[in-house]
């Protein structure tokens, strides 16, 4: 089936990074994929949360926020009321679980890193874009603290990435912009790693029930496109500098 960009069903949207796009984070990036954009920032703080019982552990969480517009018409900002909307929430915890996966916590030290997703243009695949880009800044910030000494290789398990995969009828179809999201039968958000390992995977169908063979033959597209979208995030990280492979272990 044609696609409204002409891609090939289990190819990618291309990816572009931006390295640096803030000055005060210890890590940031503007990560593009397709029509998306996101700005991603890692910030480090001193001191352990007050509820992590565990002396010398650190710890990981993400903030997510659509800029009002990202899409084609101005929407309210979340959180003007004093709550976030439970999509908005249901992604910050994606993201968080996703790049906790990739960091030893217990060799962070008590520290807390944040990292802050604005999506700045919205065309699907928003929360896979960010956990992607969430990565790089993540892998930035912790290579400050380490060429300050403050952290030791092996703080990394292995780089994480994200993609999204949907089925449009009966053909499965890797990284749905939003127009074929819209009308996916089903939408599937799949973490994992190079390696070909799962980290999360979120999804349904959004009508009938969907054959079992239907699925595999998703996970399978998203996984194969796992080294490719890690390729991208250790050229990056290459392009500013930061050793990824020194902090691996």
């Amino acid at each position: 089936m044609s696609r409204p960009d002409q891609r090939a069903a289990d190819e990618p949207r291309p990816i572009t990074v931006e390295i640096g796009i803030q000055h005060n984070p210890e890590g940031s990036v503007l990560y593009r994929c397709g029509g998306t954009a996101v700005l991603v920032s890692a910030s480090i703080e001193d001191g352990a949360p007050r509820w992590l019982e565990q002396p010398g552990h650190g710890w990981l969480t993400a903030e997510y926020q659509m800029h009002p517009r990202a899409n084609r018409r101005r929407q309210q900002r979340e959180g003007r009321r004093g709550s976030i909307g439970g999509r908005t929430a249901e992604i910050q915890r994606l993201i968080g679980r996703a790049l906790r996966s990739s960091i030893r916590l217990d060799r962070l030290g008590e520290r807390v890193i944040t990292i802050d997703c604005d999506v700045l243009d919205a065309d699907g695949g928003t929360r896979t874009a960010s956990v992607t880009g969430g990565f790089i800044a993540l892998a930035l910030a912790l290579d400050g603290l380490k060429k300050k000494g403050k952290v030791r290789a092996g703080i990394l398990r292995s780089p994480v990435a994200a993609i999204s995969v949907g089925l449009l009828n009966d053909a499965p179809l890797l990284d749905l912009c939003y127009a074929e999201d819209r009308d996916a039968e089903v939408d599937l958000n799949v973490v994992g790693t190079a390696e070909g390992a799962f980290v999360e995977v979120q999804g349904t169908a959004e009508g009938a029930p969907v054959p079992r063979e239907h699925l595999d033959s998703m996970l399978d597209l998203a996984l194969g496109s796992m080294p490719r979208l890690v390729a991208a995030q250790r050229l990056a990280l290459e392009t500013a500098g930061a050793d990824l492979d020194g902090l691996l272990g």
